[in-house]
């Protein structure tokens, strides 16, 4: 990426509300961050050799290791759409979203995932019945990784 765009870039954020912005392709991976404290911008460059993932977790193109794949094909995997912690439940004295064996509607809350002190719900993409919770409460989760194993209706 040229100075020219990587400095519209930081000034977009800057005369924008966004406080965070995020770009990755395979050439390179843009992180703008800006709050109340301090504003970086952090640019990694490609690695020239290929890293190489053991024979058990293949390694995508932008070097996120993939969730695992569901092995039985009736089943769809629910991954996490970012970096963060899982939490079941709205509050820790509240029942949680969902059980095994419960059948939400598409458009229903399945979890949260909290990152940077924003929770941001997990829904159901589609009428499903939950067959396997991946990740317990309060668990660490990376991107692509699988939160519910669910079967459609």
């Amino acid at each position: 990426m040229e100075l020219k765009d990587l400095k519209s870039l930081i000034k977009l954020v800057t005369d924008t509300d966004i406080t965070e912005f995020n770009m990755e392709n395979q050439e390179e991976k843009i992180h703008i961050k800006r709050g109340a404290e301090k504003e970086y911008v952090q640019v990694t460059a490609p690695v020239s050799a290929p890293v190489q993932a053991p024979a058990t977790a293949p390694v995508a193109p932008s070097g996120v290791v993939p969730a695992p794949a569901v092995t039985d094909d009736k089943y769809d995997s629910v991954p996490s759409p970012m970096v963060g912690t899982v939490y079941r439940k709205p509050s820790p004295d509240a029942a949680p979203f969902v059980e095994v064996g419960d059948i939400v509607e598409a458009g229903q809350t399945l979890c949260l995932v909290e990152a940077m002190k924003l929770f941001n719900e997990i829904e159901a993409e589609f009428k499903c019945k939950i067959i396997e919770i991946v990740k317990d409460d309060a668990t660490p989760v990376e991107f692509g990784e699988t939160l519910f194993l669910v079967e459609r209706l």
